[in-house]
């Protein structure tokens, strides 16, 4: 029995509804989630998130996702690097820079999640988590 990935399931149901055309999708809410989600939506590739309550101490991540003005897809692809059975690091140097600058590389740092972009002007390397593209 395999372990799940939660960030690579947020980010296969994200990539499905935005095929499906959907205008929102949920998923279970994290802190890790929660910040990939602030990234998306500061880059442009969604509209908006927001996390609500649920019974107990559980919480769901609704992300609005966003469309062109022909429907056309803003995100064209989300790809998980650093999975749970190979964990992928990066120097602040070696950080990937995706299709000349036009994709965005979410690195988990010491100074929390931001774009490899950030990482890089900071100085600092972390675990690459996932391309959006």
């Amino acid at each position: 029995m395999g372990h799940t990935d939660p960030i690579a399931d947020m980010l296969t149901r994200i990539r499905n509804a935005s095929r499906a055309g959907h205008p929102t999708v949920t998923v279970p809410a994290s802190r890790l989630k929660i910040e990939i989600a602030r990234i998306m939506r500061e880059e442009g590739y969604i509209q908006d998130y927001r996390v609500i309550a649920k019974e107990g101490n559980k919480r769901d991540l609704v992300i609005e996702l966003k469309y062109g003005p022909r429907r056309e897809r803003v995100i064209n692809g989300l790809r998980r690097i650093s999975k749970p059975g190979l964990r992928i690091y990066a120097k602040k140097d070696e950080i990937p820079i995706l299709f000349g600058g036009l994709g965005t590389v979410v690195v988990s740092t010491s100074r929390g999640v931001m774009t490899g972009k950030e990482a890089r002007k900071l100085g600092i390397g972390g675990e690459v988590l996932c391309f959006i593209w």
